[in-house]
């Protein structure tokens, strides 16, 4: 019986050894050793206890082998790689379940549960054509758009429910952008590259230090150490040094909390939302009950520079999105290479005047942005003619419908283009009839 047992115990090492050299896995075992191990076991006597041992240590080593074997096999086999999304993170496929508070947009809990420990970000990024295609404007729960100086429109985007690495290029700050932000709670993040600063009503960054902004929420490159931003000259090559500054939005949070002691809460331990109210939402229409507006085109100062800043949204009633074109071209984020898109498209209009500050590099603008005016929101294939409200610069800009109710938008992105006053807004209700 024992000499059976030594041959059963031979073959189980000539058998994992030839397991572990299959797989790479070296084990040396002389083969001297190994018939003198074998001849000690055939010439000792022993009970029947000691035999069931010896067999169970027969039955480990075979399972052993038969794990390694398996494992080895599952890792070199496996041609399964891990979706990643445009900031080569690991694709959230958790079921989307979670409002985010900006937009309405469905998110997972693990999503919610990184932007319940921050507060919104206005980013400045420029619109300049030579600037085309930006980073990041997909993921902005919000964009707000209006001319910034000789016609050339520039963007305030607000980041809080998504966390791109790379936005930009980030260009200055102006008066009634901060005014805007101002509706986003309390010391909402605002980054950009310096700002208007000549004394006078324009004077963005005078205004951000009357607020109590500055060194604070307030997130000026100037006053951001690298790499919380950076100029890069090859993301878009051949372009001014103007265009070359990129930002994160994870590191401007970061910044923020370990410099600036600014999370959800301030230093003080009150919450950015203490006094914030959302919009309304809701969710996207039945397709039967989608309108018929399937283009919508404007411009901010056309006979200044053409067409190169004209805006066009076609809507697609299957996806039930408007999709952005700029300067006649597909708007296009660099970080997806794909189209921008949003779910609701609102055109406020706002009396719009020149500043007169002397400044010499061209003419700062300002923008009546608090009070009330007219305003167009484009939702589910629709038109609203309304009006927009802004009463106090801390209240969010407020859409109403012609009967005075509060519209609610559609839970998805969200895009507001100021237009100076007077200005038209072409839309199609249907498709053209055929010619006869």
């Amino acid at each position: 019986m024992l000499k059976l047992f030594a041959q059963l115990l031979y073959f189980a090492f000539w058998i994992f050894g030839i397991i572990l050299i299959k797989n790479n896995l070296i084990v040396v075992i002389k083969k001297d050793t190994l018939e003198k191990t074998l001849e000690f076991i055939e010439n000792i006597t022993v009970d029947k206890k000691t035999l069931i041992a010896l067999g169970v240590l027969v039955y480990l080593i075979s399972s052993f082998s038969s794990y390694v074997v398996f494992q080895a096999r599952a890792a070199s086999d496996s041609s399964y790689i891990a979706p990643v999304n445009e900031n080569g993170e690991l694709v959230d496929n958790d079921p989307k379940t979670e409002p985010c508070p900006l937009n309405g947009q469905l998110y997972s809990k693990a999503q919610k549960e990184k932007w319940e420990q921050r507060r919104p970000l206005g980013i400045m990024v420029q619109n300049n054509s030579e600037a085309r295609p930006q980073s990041g404007l997909s993921s902005a729960d919000i964009v707000h758009e209006a001319v910034a100086e000789g016609g050339i429109t520039r963007f305030l985007t607000i980041y809080y429910c998504e966390d791109p690495k790379i936005v930009g290029s980030v260009r200055s700050a102006r008066m009634y952008f901060v005014k805007l932000l101002q509706g986003f709670g309390e010391y909402p993040l605002y980054a950009h590259v310096g700002g208007a600063n000549t004394p006078g009503p324009a004077d963005a960054l005078g205004e951000i230090k009357d607020l109590d902004w500055y060194l604070y929420n307030d997130l000026d490159q100037f006053a951001v150490p690298f790499p919380n931003y950076w100029r890069d000259y090859d993301r878009l090559p051949g372009r001014a040094t103007e265009h070359t500054v990129y930002t994160n939005t994870q590191k401007l949070w970061a910044f923020a909390k370990k410099s600036r002691d600014l999370t959800n809460v301030d230093e003080k331990g009150v919450e950015w939302s203490k006094d914030w109210e959302s919009w309304k939402f809701v969710e996207d229409a039945k397709t039967t009950d989608r309108g018929a507006v399937k283009s919508i085109k404007y411009g901010f100062w056309d006979d200044a520079l053409g067409s190169a800043y004209t805006v066009s949204w076609a809507y697609d009633p299957v996806l039930n999105i408007y999709k952005r074109s700029n300067g006649g071209e597909p708007h296009i984020d660099l970080n997806t290479k794909e189209q921008l898109s949003a779910k609701n498209v609102i055109v406020v209009f706002a009396d719009e005047s020149a500043a007169n500050d002397g400044y010499e590099g061209g003419q700062h603008l300002l923008y009546d942005v608090i009070g009330s005016d007219d305003a167009i929101i484009f939702k589910n294939g629709k038109a609203i003619k309304g009006t927009w409200e802004k009463l106090t610069e801390e209240d969010m800009m407020r859409f109403f419908d012609d009967k005075g109710d509060e519209v609610s938008l559609v839970s998805g992105k969200i895009w507001i283009s100021i237009l100076p006053t007077g200005n038209k807004v072409d839309y199609q209700s249907k498709s053209p009839s055929p010619k006869k």
